[in-house]
């Protein structure tokens, strides 16, 4: 996948999931929300606008070696990615799923994270066919802003 190898030139074999929370540099990152073991980040090469992950901190290869407590963490920001989405960007479904092993296609095979990729009746088009290209209609920038506002808009009612 040409992403991956980008990302490899870019940055070699560091984990982007492991180095990236650290850096403290939420929106440059595209870092939506952090929770106690896990955060919401945007994909740098999403399949379509919103494209989420949710990763957990600790460097984990296979879903069974997360704790009780992580596991319900993540699968609590995929529920809230799902509603944020839902929110700002009306999708018509999703894909949610995680490639675990090198064999299943995972970029980076050595940490957990789940994909959650909004979708709209007839969203693909014919670039990805003909030219291995996918056409984002929204900036990042654009679309980090937008889920940021709703998100946190999102996470503070459900503290009240």
């Amino acid at each position: 996948m040409p992403y991956i190898k980008l990302l490899a030139s870019e940055g070699g074999k560091e984990c982007i999931f492991c180095k990236l929370p650290k850096e403290n540099r939420d929106r440059e990152n595209l870092i939506l929300h952090r929770s106690s073991s896990s955060f919401i980040i945007m994909n740098k090469y999403p399949y379509n606008p919103g494209h989420l992950m949710v990763a957990p901190y600790r460097h984990v290869a296979n879903l069974d070696e997360l704790s009780d407590d992580e596991l319900i963490d993540v699968m609590n920001l995929v529920r809230i990615s799902i509603r944020v989405l839902k929110e700002t960007m009306s999708p018509d479904g999703f894909n949610i799923g995680m490639n675990v092993g090198k064999a299943a296609g995972a970029g980076f095979e050595g940490h957990i994270h789940i994909h959650i990729v909004p979708r709209w009746v007839g969203d693909a088009n014919f670039m990805p066919i003909l030219g291995n290209t996918k056409v984002i209609s929204e900036a990042l920038s654009n679309t980090y802003d937008e889920l940021k506002k709703a998100l946190d808009n999102l996470i503070f009612k459900s503290k009240l």
